[in-house]
């Protein structure tokens, strides 16, 4: 019953809170708010397990896709779309996929996430398939329209993954990876966009930071493939150079120039003293790493 659930649960500690100062109210949002980081010290080794088959999927040419309704989806689709300028990924490669489509994620769509034939036409859509890792995201952990995507995605023997927030949820007994996190009763009852909100963000972080670490788009905790798409990234690219390898502002325009403004061209041009085309075939030969670039021998 929905009832029973912990994300659905009143707070005792906020059971005043509409006779709450701001300051008041506020306090007590930010105790509530330091038990997330906490509730997920405690699955580490379940986040830790699904990067290793996102990267894996990923390497072998699969895609990661997060699949969720309301709130849920919405964090997927943000995880997803900030991917792409960061890491250097097509926008085919991860994506966000919310019940209700494109206009749900401004708009509520009534009905769709209570839809379980919605989930299966979206990913019928992309081409779900073994190659892919499927992630379905649902605070209740009952959610039809991703526990219908999950089942969707065994199907088609993609991998699934499911995060909830409340333990023993019904998504988990469908996911073959499932990761709950219990951050406990909301301050305003019912209201998952709050701690539950935060926890799935941090997850989301998580799984594909760690994933594109492990996929070779990070040089020590530098994001050498971030695409320069504006003056600030632009201007980020350059410091990273100049980070990575010590040269001056000067040096690292030059080695931009001649790299395509490709971050990770330059950085293995200089630290190997290679040429442009050395670079790229050192990059080619070990799987984008820089390090292994840069090894002699």
């Amino acid at each position: 019953m929905i009832e029973n659930l912990t994300t659905e649960k009143r707070n005792v500690n906020s059971e005043n809170l509409d006779l709450m100062n701001s300051l008041e109210l506020v306090t007590v949002m930010n105790n509530e708010d330091k038990k997330v980081a906490i509730a997920i010290e405690k699955i580490l080794p379940d986040i830790a397990l699904a990067i290793e088959i996102v990267s894996n999927k990923i390497k072998t040419g699969g895609r990661l896709i997060y699949i969720g309704a309301g709130t849920s989806g919405r964090l997927g689709i943000l995880d997803a779309v900030e991917c792409v300028p960061t890491f250097g990924v097509d926008s085919s490669e991860i994506l966000g996929i919310i019940a209700g489509g494109e206009e749900a994620f401004i708009h509520s769509v009534e009905g769709a996430e209570d839809s379980y034939e919605f989930a299966i036409n979206d990913l019928k859509k992309i081409n779900l398939n073994s190659k892919d890792v499927l992630i379905g995201i649902a605070a209740s952990g009952r959610t039809p329209y991703v526990i219908s995507a999950i089942q969707y995605g065994n199907k088609v023997n993609a991998s699934t993954i499911s995060i909830a927030c409340n333990k023993n949820s019904e998504i988990s007994k469908h996911s073959n990876i499932s990761i709950e996190v219990d951050v406990g009763a909301e301050i305003l009852t019912g209201s998952t966009r709050l701690k539950a909100g935060s926890a799935q963000k941090m997850i989301l972080n998580m799984i594909s930071t760690g994933s594109m670490v492990k996929c070779g788009k990070v040089y020590g905790n530098l994001m050498v493939d971030v695409k320069t798409t504006n003056e600030k990234l632009v201007d980020r690219c350059n410091r990273i150079v100049m980070s990575a390898t010590g040269v001056d502002r000067e040096t690292a325009n030059l080695y931009l120039e001649k790299s395509k403004y490709n971050a990770k061209i330059a950085m293995t041009m200089i630290l190997g003293d290679y040429s442009y085309d050395e670079a790229v075939e050192k990059l080619n030969n070990s799987d984008g790493f820089v390090r292994k670039a840069i090894e002699k021998g």
